[in-house]
């Protein structure tokens, strides 16, 4: 029972230190992949100070070979229809994580003729990526889409973990270069896999303990070899390895010093033309001013003229009115006095009813005139009686006219006091174009009424 529960133990702290030892090891892939990540990516800011970053520079390689190796930690298979895993490329899940980058370039890739494989196409997209400068973009809003990562990656991916926060951090520093990439060339061949090199990161560093060892150890042989030609020998080396290591420190800084004249040259040729630009801006705005400052004034020109326009037509228009009230009031007082008076309007109509009188009650037909001339006169002392300027002068003639024919009678009366207004005078013009009553003129000058 006891060794069974021992070998229980052992079992369990076999499969406990297996789980540990493999945890270990994603953990220092996971570092080694970002750590070599990151001097890549300083490499690349710091050679393209000197030369163009495109296709054959090895910088660029070995980066292309980091980031595939990142995006395709732990990514899952494709599960096919018979159960089996088939292998699956980054671009599978890049494709469908960054549909939502606005101006994206899947599409592009996915429609270029030349590539066809997934892997190749994934390694298009890290280029056009580039030079786009939307590499941290794309990753950011890839990263940011969780549920899609998890369902492309498993556990323990380095896009799944804290380091992919410091991924898309070190990729945004690439935005500052300018890539010229060729996507027809030997990079894209996806039937090629991508293999970092290690050997510009390594660095071997000696501590002080095993440097005085070391001199020790060539002290101790020097001095038992009796020729001494070991110390030269020993000492060589180190000034070589100085010099030349003072001779790439002194191309590389002429190297900047050519760039930095370099820059100057074409910083001092566009300040220039921005001078010329700044002076012909200046010179465009002062005509710009002047051609305002003249519509200004003659803007104001013409506002003062249609003022003054406008007051003159208001001083004529103010004379018309007055002119068109003077005109109406001569004409109401011209026909005014036109009108016969209301007194003179009285003693005609008392006439005319008075002749009308005589007619109905056939009073012609009882006086004889002895001429033509009698009847004449007597018309022309009726038609007298009736203008305004006589109407006073014959007022004593005309009363004398009708006590001539018959004394007045109640009858008579009735109907003269009937006549002595103006409506009534009116009324019996109207009463002129009735056929039962004819018209004195016309009675007179018919030929009955000739005297006999």
């Amino acid at each position: 029972m006891a060794s069974r529960s021992l070998g229980g133990l052992g079992g369990s702290r076999g499969g406990g230190g297996k789980k540990s030892l493999s945890a270990r090891n994603a953990a220092v892939e996971r570092r080694n992949l970002i750590t070599v990540c990151r001097f890549s990516v300083k490499t690349l800011i710091d050679r393209s100070c000197f030369e163009t970053i495109d296709d054959s520079s090895p910088q660029f390689n070995n980066f292309a070979a980091i980031l595939e190796q990142i995006l395709s930690h732990r990514l899952k298979g494709q599960v096919t229809w018979f159960g089996y895993e088939s292998p699956r490329s980054f671009w599978d899940y890049i494709r469908v994580a960054c549909r939502k980058v606005s101006q994206n370039c899947i599409c592009s890739i996915e429609n270029m003729e030349n590539i066809s494989s997934s892997r190749a196409k994934g390694r298009a997209w890290i280029r056009v990526a580039l030079m786009e400068k939307h590499l941290s973009e794309y990753i950011s809003t890839a990263l940011r889409d969780f549920k899609t990562t998890r369902r492309f990656y498993e556990d323990g991916a380095i896009v799944l973990g804290e380091e992919a926060n410091m991924l898309a951090g070190m990729l945004l520093g690439l935005n500052a270069i300018d890539f010229s990439f060729c996507l027809k060339g030997q990079g894209l061949d996806g039937s090629i896999p991508a293999v970092i090199d290690y050997t510009p990161y390594m660095k071997f560093i000696q501590s002080s303990d095993s440097i005085s060892s070391d001199e020790e150890e060539l002290r101790t042989l020097g001095s038992s070899d009796s020729s001494g030609s070991s110390t030269p020998e020993t000492v060589g080396p180190p000034f070589v390895m100085d010099e030349n290591i003072w001779f790439n420190k002194c191309k590389r800084v002429r190297q900047k010093y050519q760039l930095a004249l370099e820059q100057k040259g074409y910083l001092e040729e566009l300040l220039r033309l921005r001078e010329n630009q700044l002076s012909e801006s200046v010179s465009q705005n002062k005509i710009l001013l002047q051609r305002i400052e003249d519509s200004e004034l003659a803007h104001k020109l013409e506002k003062e003229q249609l003022e003054y326009i406008i007051v003159e037509l208001q001083d004529q228009l103010t004379v018309l009115k007055n002119n068109d009230l003077r005109s109406r009031q001569e004409l109401t007082a011209h026909l005014t006095n036109q009108w016969p008076s209301p007194g003179a309007l009285d003693v005609n109509a008392v006439a005319l009813d008075t002749l009308l009188y005589r007619k109905h009650n056939k009073q012609w037909y009882e006086k004889s005139y002895q001429s033509l001339d009698q009847l004449s006169a007597e018309v022309s002392l009726s038609q007298t009686s009736l203008d305004p300027g006589h109407s006073q002068e014959g007022d004593g003639k005309q009363d004398s006219l009708i006590n001539e024919g018959k004394e007045d009678t109640p009858s008579l009366l009735g109907l003269c006091g009937s006549l002595t207004s103006v409506a009534s005078y009116k009324s019996l013009t109207s009463l002129k174009s009735n056929d039962c009553l004819a018209s004195p003129t016309a009675e007179m000058t018919s030929p009955g009424l000739t005297p006999s």
